[in-house]
C-alpha cells in the first residue's frame, strides 16, 4: 500500500497482525533526501550527528559474501566485533572496502543527539518508540524474530525483506537458543539461496512467505514475533526503524519463559506435560476474569491482574527460586 501522505500512518496499520508495505512513508526525511543525492552526500550528513562516536560493528571476510552467520562448527560465528569510530566506518564503506560491514541497532537518541527530531515519525509518539539505525555494505541478516512490533524505513539503499508469519516456525530450521549473532535465535537457512535439500520442510514456509524490496523512503510494518531476514543490496545501504510494544513495561520477554520451560517441562513424561499443558491453558493461553473469580480479590496474589509493584514481587519470588 501507500503512505497517504509522507508520515502518514493509517491507524489500522499499527494493530495489524500482518505486514504493511508503506512506499513514501519517509521520503521528505532529510536523511533520505541526503542518500538521493549520493552516497557521499548521505555519509557527510550522518557525520555532522556523530563523527567521534565510537560504536560496535560487525565485520566479515570478503568469503563470507555479506551472509553473517555462525562458522562452519558451530563454535561461534564467521564474523568479529571491531570497536571505530562512526567516521571511520563512513570512510571505509565510501572506499568500497571487500570486507561485510555491519553496524547493527544502534540506539539513536544515546549514539547520536540530534539526528531523530528531523528524521521521526510523529505518528508513533504515543507508543514513545525506541530508534535504531542499521548502517553497512551488501550484506545479509538470517531470518529471526523480534518481540517488539516495528516500523523499518529504507533511508539509504534497497533492502529484501523475507517474511513468514510465526506458525511456520518448525519449518525454519532454527539453530540453537542459547549461542545466537545477536540475542535472538536464527534459521539457518540461507533464505538468499535455500538449499531445499538440506531444508525440505523449508519448502513448506515458501507457500506462506512475503518478500517486500524497499527503497529509499519506504516503510515495512513488521508485526511482533514475524519471522524476517534482511538484506541490503547496495553498496552503502541505511536503514532507521522503530520498535515498541503493546504490553506493560514490567513484562519480560516470553523467550525467558520458553527457556525456563526447558529446563522444567520439556523432558517429563508425557502424561505429565500433557497435565502442564492444560495448567498453561487454563492460567495463561485461556486466561479470562473468571480464571479467578472464586478467589476473593484481596486473596488472589499473582492471579490478580499483574501492576507494577506485583511484578517486581514475582520477579524476586522467581529468582529466590532459581537460586535453589
Amino acid at each position: 500500500m501507500s503512505a497517504a501522505a509522507p508520515g502518514f500512518i493509517p491507524a489500522d496499520v499499527l494493530q495489524s497482525t500482518e505486514p504493511v508495505l508503506l512506499r513514501g512513508l519517509v521520503r521528505h526525511w532529510p536523511l533520505v533526501q541526503a542518500a538521493q543525492r549520493s552516497d557521499a552526500a548521505f555519509c557527510d550528513y550522518l557525520r555532522g550527528f556523530g563523527a567521534d562516536a565510537r560504536l560496535s560493528l560487525w565485520r566479515g571476510a570478503p568469503e563470507i559474501v555479506g551472509r553473517f552467520f555462525y562458522n562452519a562448527d558451530f563454535t561461534g560465528f564467521n564474523f568479529r566485533h571491531e570497536t571505530h569510530t562512526f567516521g571511520a566506518l563512513l570512510d571505509e564503506l565510501l572506499a568500497g572496502t571487500p570486507d561485510a560491514l555491519y553496524l547493527g541497532s544502534t540506539g539513536i537518541d544515546h549514539c547520536f543527539p540530534g539526528l531523530r527530531p528531523p528524521n521521526d515519525l510523529p505518528a508513533l509518539a504515543p507508543f514513545n518508540p525506541h530508534a535504531s539505525i542499521w548502517l553497512g555494505n551488501r550484506m545479509q541478516v538470517a531470518v529471526h524474530f523480534d518481540l517488539p512490533d516495528n516500523i523499518a524505513c529504507a533511508v539509504a539503499g534497497r533492502r529484501r525483506f523475507t517474511l513468514f508469519p510465526p506458525d511456520q516456525v518448525a519449518n525454519l530450521y532454527i539453530g540453537p537458543l542459547d549461542l545466537t549473532p545477536a540475542g535472538q535465535p536464527i534459521s539457518l537457512v540461507d533464505h538468499a539461496r535455500p538449499d531445499l535439500e538440506r531444508f525440505p520442510r523449508y519448502a513448506e514456509a515458501l507457500k506462506h512467505v512475503q518478500v517486500f524490496e524497499l527503497l529509499p523512503g519506504d516503510a515495512l510494518f513488521i508485526p511482533s514475533q514475524w519471522w524476517h531476514g534482511v538484506e541490503s543490496l547496495e553498496p552503502i545501504s541505511g536503514l532507521v526503524n522503530f520498535w515498541w510494544r503493546q504490553s506493560p513495561a514490567f513484562m519480560d520477554t516470553p523467550l525467558n519463559t520458553l527457556l525456563m520451560a526447558l529446563l522444567s517441562l520439556r523432558d517429563l513424561p508425557p502424561a505429565q506435560r500433557d497435565a502442564w499443558r492444560v495448567l498453561f491453558d487454563h492460567y495463561v493461553f485461556d486466561a479470562d476474569e473468571q480464571t479467578a473469580a472464586h478467589i476473593p480479590s484481596d486473596a488472589r496474589g499473582i492471579l490478580a491482574p499483574m501492576t507494577d509493584d506485583s511484578a517486581r514481587q514475582l520477579r524476586g519470588m522467581l529468582l529466590n527460586r532459581l537460586k535453589r
